[in-house]
């Protein structure tokens, strides 16, 4: 996916769900502070997205522009409606939001997690590919490791030693 993509999404999600403004979770969200990142971290069709001020839409989304729709056969990408539980962030990732606006996005506002709280996520979820995408980002220096590990003091304690100690699996 490209940050043309990424907006045509999230236009349609906010069109589907008559939200102005939609939260991006997940890999796809590093398009918002860097629409020409690294080749290996695009390789996702897909965005995970909600919207902000009416999360129980995300249902929604995900039938209309979702998995085997015909928005995914027409385009090649899709929308995966999710809830705001389903990655875990520091306390202020909020405060973080990179947005996500222009022509492409028609009025609707995209509200992308950091990419220092992408990878405090990607670390916490731990999949082989979540580390080497945090691996990338660390490589490209998209993110550097005294930030992640400041953003552990944003969690509970077993979640902050378990982000350490992926980080240090990453390295």
């Amino acid at each position: 996916m490209n940050r043309q993509e990424l907006e045509h999404l999230i236009r349609a999600a906010g069109s589907i769900t008559s939200c102005r403004d939609i939260v991006v979770l997940g890999s796809q969200a590093i398009l918002a502070a860097f629409p020409n990142a690294p080749e290996e971290l695009l390789i996702s069709m897909e965005a995970d997205v909600y919207p902000l001020d009416s999360p129980e839409l995300a249902d929604l989304i995900d039938g209309s522009i979702g998995e085997i729709s015909p928005f995914h056969s027409t385009f090649g990408y899709y929308a995966h409606g999710v809830g705001p539980g389903t990655a875990i962030l520091p306390s202020g990732w909020k405060e973080r939001l990179v947005r996500v606006e222009g022509p492409g996005t028609s009025g609707v506002v995209g509200w992308c997690i950091s990419p220092p709280d992408l990878a405090v996520s990607k670390l916490i979820a731990g999949r082989d590919k979540d580390i080497a995408f945090v691996r990338s980002m660390l490589l490209h220096t998209l993110v550097d490791t005294s930030t992640i590990r400041e953003l552990a003091g944003e969690l509970p304690e077993d979640q902050a030693k378990l982000l350490l100690a992926r980080l240090h699996k990453a390295l």
